[in-house]
């Protein structure tokens, strides 16, 4: 799979949190922190794993330590792409 774009994932960030934590997110920016969406710790791994699935990428541990907004999920999985590639 190619390297989707920033707006892509922000999408499919968008569609999983909607799906895992059945809330609409129509709202989502990259600035958005992740807590203010109300989604725990718990719901941010399902989202995690599920993107990870989508994308068919791993994304290592110490990248997610730290995540506080939505950009920085999408720079973490933009590095993934990169070191693959």
């Amino acid at each position: 799979m190619s390297s989707p774009n920033r707006a892509e994932l922000l999408q499919m960030f968008r569609t999983t949190a909607t799906e895992i934590v059945e809330k609409e997110f129509a709202s989502i920016e990259e600035n958005t922190k992740i807590t203010e969406l109300g989604i725990d710790s718990l719901g941010m791994l399902e989202i995690i794993g599920s993107l990870e699935r989508q994308l068919k990428i791993q994304i290592p541990d110490e990248s997610l330590a730290g995540l506080t907004t939505v950009r920085d999920l999408i720079e973490a999985v933009e590095k993934r792409f990169k070191v693959q590639s």
